[in-house]
C-alpha cells in the first residue's frame, strides 16, 4: 500500500487551512490489513516510510478532534499542528500486538498535545495546573446548563460528576470568567478605556510624603548606626574594612597583609570578625 505525497503547501495547516483540510480528506483511509502491515514494518523494522503513511492516513482525524476545541479562541491551524504532534507520538508508540486500531490508540495522544497547547496559550497566567483543575478547565463549560453563574445545587452536581471539590468548581468558574489585562493602556486607547487599565487605578506610593519621610528617616538612622558601629572597632579593623569595601581603589588581602606584616589569611579573619561586629551593632 502506498500513499501518494501531497503538495507541501497543502499539508501545512497554517499556510491555507481550507486547502489543508481538503488535502487530508483526500488521503485514503487504511484498511485493517493495511494498518497491521504498516504497523508491523514500523514496530519491528523501524520503517519510516510506513510511519509516514500511517500519519498521513490519520491526519483527517486530527482535524476532526481539533475542531472540537474551537471555543478557546486559539487559531485552528495551531490546534491542528499540535494534534499532529500527538498523532506522530502515537504512531511511534503504537504496538500492532495490542489488538486495537491506531485511531483509538492515538486519540489520547492527540488530545493531550492539544490540551497542553491550550493551557500554555489561553491566558498569560496558567489557569490549570493540578489534575482536578485541568479536568474542570476542559469540562466545566459543557457541564453548565446556562450562562449565569452556578448556583449551589449546580456546583455540587458538577463537582460530583467530575469527582472534584465544590470549592475547585467555584475557583475554576471564576478563573474562566476573567480575562487578561495589560498593565498599561494600549497606545490607541481613548481616555475612557485608558483609565480602566491597572496603571491608572493602582496606587503609586513613590511620591507619598509619609512614605518619603519614613524612607528618609530609615536611611538617616541606618547611616548613623553604621558610623557608630565603625567607631566601636579598633583602628586596624576599621582600616581593613575601609580599604576592602569603602575605598575608591579597593585593596586586596595581600596588599593589607604586606601593610600589617601578617598573612593574607589573618587579614581575611580580621575582616570577617569586623563584619560580624558591625552586623551585631547595627542589629542591636
Amino acid at each position: 500500500m502506498s500513499t501518494s505525497l501531497q503538495p507541501v503547501h497543502a499539508l501545512v495547516p497554517g499556510a491555507n487551512l481550507e486547502a489543508y483540510v481538503h488535502a487530508v480528506n483526500g488521503i485514503p483511509l487504511l484498511t485493517l490489513e493495511q494498518e497491521r502491515e504498516l504497523a508491523g514494518r514500523l514496530f519491528y523494522h523501524q520503517d519510516l516510510e510506513a510511519a509516514r503513511q500511517m500519519v498521513l492516513a490519520h491526519l483527517r482525524f486530527v482535524v476532526h478532534i481539533a475542531r472540537s476545541y474551537s471555543g478557546y479562541g486559539l487559531a485552528q491551524a495551531d490546534l491542528i499542528q499540535e494534534g499532529n504532534v500527538g498523532l506522530m507520538k502515537a504512531v511511534k508508540r503504537f504496538n500492532p500486538e495490542m489488538g486495537v486500531r491506531l485511531v483509538s490508540f492515538a486519540v489520547h495522544w492527540i488530545r493531550a498535545e492539544i490540551h497542553e497547547f491550550i493551557l500554555r496559550n489561553w491566558r498569560i497566567v496558567k489557569v490549570a495546573t493540578t489534575k482536578a483543575q485541568r479536568k474542570l478547565f476542559f469540562n466545566l463549560r459543557s457541564q453548565k446548563k446556562r450562562l449565569a453563574w452556578l448556583n449551589n445545587d449546580e456546583a455540587h452536581a458538577v463537582a460530583e460528576s467530575l469527582g472534584v471539590e465544590v470549592r475547585e468548581v467555584r475557583e475554576m468558574e471564576s478563573r474562566l470568567s476573567g480575562h487578561d489585562m495589560a498593565f498599561d493602556p494600549a497606545a490607541e486607547a481613548d481616555d475612557e478605556s485608558a483609565f480602566q487599565s491597572p496603571a491608572h487605578y493602582l496606587e503609586d506610593h513613590r511620591y507619598d510624603p509619609a512614605r518619603q519621610l519614613e524612607d528618609a528617616d530609615w536611611s538617616d538612622n541606618s547611616t548613623a548606626n553604621l558610623h557608630e558601629a565603625l567607631e566601636s572597632l579598633d583602628e586596624r579593623s576599621r582600616d581593613i574594612l575601609y580599604q576592602r569595601w569603602l575605598a575608591e581603589e579597593k585593596a586586596t588581602l595581600h596588599d593589607l597583609a604586606a601593610k600589617y606584616n601578617v598573612s593574607a589569611e589573618r587579614i581575611r579573619q580580621l575582616e570577617k570578625n569586623a563584619m560580624n561586629k558591625l552586623k551585631g551593632s547595627i542589629a542591636a
